[in-house]
């Protein structure tokens, strides 16, 4: 689920002091001789924050002063200066009425008022919606249309530009393809009842010899160039050309599957009956009953506001709330943030949903009833087709009707699986851990301000990569690509970094079809199945180029101690007969940021290579190579591995019995929200288990092996619904 911030249309602005009289811009005063404030001025954008803290004379903390915002030059009367908590730390107004507002924070002692000191904040528009789509394919010749908003009223702009990286510093000539027709809507004004941001757009147009590589179509807000959004091109001669902005468009014939869509009473109202924020998903796949008759899955938290909703009552609109500018049903939308400019449907009636707040549930879903004049009756999910129509543009495509595939040895060693969703559209990954343990925390209202409860599912499906889903994608149908076979119901993720990749995870349907058909509310011997057709092969290319997890810095006085360990007690380990060439000092891969002792095997060697997981406590590494590689010091460092699950049924059944034996005991340490069964990355011929560390917290201890089994670690931010993963933009 994603949501959307409307405070410029209907929130009061923030409660600031304001001293009248002063002559001119604002000027800084970083000291009066009690007090010093820090930083004296800098400068932020309205999605930022800034941390400023009082000092004595002596250098130590002033624990005794009041913050306030004193004046600014941004409009008052509607958005304010921002505000300022009894911490220091300074939110900025949502919104300004020109390029750049200089903004007055103040520290006063509070036994003394008349000693004070003030720092002066520079603040310029951010983007109120980043660059949508946040990725798309592009074949030969193929347009893509991008769009953001800026945080300012009646004004600003955005300067567009291509790099190969996303970092930025590219010219558009070595990145491949031109933009073109950019211009920015700057309706509206700042004293209106309904004022508008700035809306911006531009025309990628890829090359018509497309070179396979990712390109970055980068929006810099004109007013401050640090202020960046972008999205990913996937180019590709294959002709397949896929955009999000289809399944976030407003549907006028029978609504397909993988589009944005969401209960219409989604949205928070402050006590003045505005609508300050608003939340929506992706409506996943059509399922059917006994009798035939129709029905939308998705998840809870998208269809049923995390146990919110009213069954039979509560309305399901397609696009979701997020795509009409939270303008609920009915009601046409002039300008929404997909440019679609189309009417707001109700497609359905909120049926059956599995109870978050019971202990024993193990899904996040929910269905709502609909009917053959609403929806498209295949069952087709946009962009599961094949490629043709308009541009090659990928077709719909329905699921394998029925209960889809289960997961084993057999199937997921050459597994690739793909979503539709309303976020980040047609994309495709691995499953790179299976029987995951996963704690999830769900909120009330859209804002994420009402915590509602922690779920933690068992039996969860890992899925890797920073691309393949994003906030607003839950609820999206998880297919295998190679056979259209209905897998899991995405339902939440986790951001990653560039050195780490973030996790997706979803819940097998099976589990999601036979718990909404043992509900109480449905009648007996309910069951309910997929809609679909037969087999066929999804169209999808990786965004995420390689998922898996690459080595890590790690310190010089680690390494010297993998040197001592790998010289003085793993040397006893070599012993060519057994196919072991040499050890040697390295970098751990399933624990980011360990050291490794390396061991060398004999790529030729017939039969199986027994390594100790652990020497001198420290992880193993196992590399094959060859005997003259090792006795001319050429012997490679690294290693790469496949993504994905490459290990037979009686090692995953082994390391199943070991997950469910310690998941809850090391999920007891509140650093760890998941832990699953995964394989091995430093001896890929063993599986592991999958730990996910919250990157907020210090977990007590980091073991190197539980149970027999080596472990991985993976450094997330942890998950919570609605989850925002644009953490990366």
């Amino acid at each position: 689920m994603t949501r959307l911030l409307r405070s410029l249309f209907a929130c009061a602005a923030p409660l600031v002091l304001v001293i009248a009289g002063c002559g001119g811009g604002p000027s800084s005063n970083p000291s009066n001789g009690t007090l010093t404030i820090s930083p004296a001025t800098t400068t932020t954008d309205t999605n930022g924050q800034v941390q400023f803290t009082a000092t004595l004379p002596d250098g130590s903390p002033a624990t005794d002063v009041n913050w306030v915002v004193s004046t600014g030059t941004n409009d008052n009367t509607t958005f304010g200066q921002g505000s300022v908590d009894s911490t220091g730390l300074y939110f900025p107004p949502s919104a300004l009425s020109k390029d750049s507002v200089q903004i007055q924070v103040q520290a006063n002692l509070a036994s003394n008022v008349y000693k004070s000191v003030t720092a002066v904040v520079t603040v310029t528009p951010g983007f109120i919606q980043f660059v949508t789509p946040e990725n798309a394919t592009v074949s030969n010749g193929g347009t893509v249309q991008l769009n953001s908003t800026l945080a300012e009223v009646g004004g600003g702009s955005v300067n567009w530009s291509l790099s190969t990286s996303p970092s930025g510093g590219s010219s558009p000539g070595s990145a491949g393809g031109a933009i073109s027709n950019t211009s920015c809507q700057k309706s509206g004004s700042i004293n209106s009842s309904n004022p508008y941001y700035t809306y911006c757009s531009a025309t990628y147009t890829a090359p018509s010899t497309v070179p396979t590589q990712a390109i970055y179509a980068f929006a810099t807000a004109a007013a401050n160039s640090a202020t960046t959004s972008y999205s990913k091109l996937l180019l590709n001669g294959a002709g397949l050309n896929t955009s999000p902005l289809d399944n976030q468009a407003a549907q006028t014939a029978a609504v397909q599957m993988g589009s944005s869509g969401g209960n219409n009473n989604d949205v928070d109202i402050d006590s003045n009956g505005n609508i300050t924020d608003c939340a929506s998903g992706t409506l996943g796949a059509l399922v059917k009953d006994q009798a035939s008759n129709l029905y939308i899955l998705s998840n809870n938290h998208v269809l049923a506001e995390s146990d919110q909703g009213q069954a039979g009552q509560d309305q399901i609109i397609q696009p979701g709330l997020v795509d009409t500018g939270c303008t609920q049903f009915p009601g046409n939308v002039p300008t929404p943030t997909n440019g679609t400019g189309a009417a707001i449907r109700s497609i359905g009636t909120l049926q059956y949903w599995v109870p978050l707040i019971d202990t024993s549930s193990n899904v996040d879903a929910a269905l709502a009833a609909t009917s053959s004049a609403d929806v498209d009756t295949t069952g087709n999910v946009i962009a599961f087709g094949a490629a043709g129509g308009g541009n090659n543009q990928i077709a719909a495509g329905a699921p394998v009707a029925g209960t889809g595939e289960v997961l084993t040895a057999a199937n997921i060693n050459n597994i690739r699986v793909a979503k539709s969703g309303r976020t980040t559209g047609l994309t495709c990954t691995t499953v790179d851990t299976i029987d995951s343990s996963v704690k999830v925390s769900y909120y009330k209202d859209a804002a994420e301000t009402q915590f509602y409860l922690s779920k933690t599912y068992t039996g969860q499906i890992g899925m890797p990569g920073n691309y393949f889903s994003d906030a607003g994608d839950s609820g999206s149908l998880v297919v295998d690509t190679a056979n259209a076979q209905p897998i899991a119901l995405f339902y939440a993720g986790s951001a990653g970094t560039s050195t780490a990749p973030g996790e997706s995870f979803a819940q097998p349907i099976g589990d999601v079809l036979t718990e909404l058909s043992q509900l109480s509310q449905a009648p007996a011997g309910t069951t309910f199945t997929v809609v679909g057709g037969s087999p066929h092969t999804v169209n999808c290319l990786d965004y995420d180029a390689n998922t898996a997890t690459p080595s890590s810095v790690v310190s010089a006085a680690r390494m010297s101690a993998a040197k001592n360990v790998a010289s003085q007690q793993a040397a006893a380990i070599v012993d060519a007969s057994k196919g072991i060439l040499g050890v040697a000092a390295g970098k751990s891969v399933d624990q980011p940021g360990q050291a490794a002792v390396l061991v060398y095997i004999d790529q030729s060697h017939v039969g199986p290579v027994t390594v100790p997981q652990t020497i001198g406590g420290l992880p193993t590494r196992v590399i094959a190579t060859t005997a003259s590689a090792v006795a001319s010091g050429q012997a490679p460092k690294s290693a790469s591995v496949p993504p994905g699950i490459h290990l037979p049924q009686a090692t995953l059944d082994a390391a199943r019995s070991v997950q469910k034996q310690n998941a809850a005991r090391l999920m007891g340490d509140p650093a760890f929200f998941g832990v699953g069964v995964s394989q091995s990355q430093d001896n890929p011929s063993e599986a592991a288990l999958m730990i996910f560390i919250d990157r907020t917290r210090i977990p007590r201890s980091q073991p190197t092996a539980v149970g027999g089994l080596r472990v991985r670690y993976r450094t997330l931010n942890p998950i919570k619904v609605n989850y925002r993963a644009a953490a990366r933009k």
